[in-house]
């Protein structure tokens, strides 16, 4: 090996190495099946009001990848928990804001602009009446969802204002909750 060899050192912008994110832009652009994920999370009930969500792996263009995450879910006192971990509404805002922030982050880090600050709150009412059962005219879930997002960073408003609408459109978790998802439980009793 020669001693003057180079070595080429990864642009990374906001965190993310942009050459490896580029490659894998193009590698799904030439072959759309790379581009296919599949996500599985398997939930058991742990006692009271609290259940354990385990995360084995994902799939990405036929592949498996193999990952472990726990994630541990509860309900405040006040709903009959035990109040030890976030419940499914915080999860579900949070997983809403953490894969937007994916989003900007990633367009950001494309278009070379340095972020300093990204922060989104999302807020949401839930009338427990639709839950319980109370009253068939009202909803079970949120009606709406309300969101700020703050962003800074080196880039022009101009471009901030495309980055927002293109993460609109493009983020799974947002397209998940502004739109109706077709989901088919299967009941197994043992």
């Amino acid at each position: 090996m020669d001693g003057n060899a180079m070595t080429t050192v990864p642009k990374v912008v906001n965190g993310i190495n942009v050459d490896d994110l580029f490659s894998l832009i193009e590698s799904v652009r030439e072959d759309p099946a790379k581009g296919v994920t599949r996500w599985h999370v398997a939930t058991t009930w742990q006692g009271q009001t609290r259940s354990r969500s385990q995360v084995e792996g994902f799939g990405i263009g036929g592949e498996e990848v193999k990952r472990r995450f726990t994630i541990d879910i509860d309900e405040p006192c006040e709903l009959g928990g035990s109040n030890r971990c976030a419940n499914p509404q915080e999860y579900l805002l949070a997983a809403l804001n953490a894969c937007m922030i994916v989003g900007y982050t990633a367009l950001c880090a494309l278009q070379g602009i340095t972020l300093q600050k990204l922060e989104i709150t999302t807020e949401g009412d839930i009338d427990l009446r639709g839950f319980f059962g109370l009253d068939p005219n009202v909803a079970a879930g949120y009606r709406e969802l309300r969101s700020t997002v703050v962003i800074k960073g080196d880039g022009t408003d101009e471009q901030f204002r495309k980055i927002h609408n293109m993460v609109l459109a493009t983020s799974p978790n947002f397209y998940n909750i502004t739109r109706a998802v077709r989901l088919a439980p299967e009941l197994t009793i043992e």
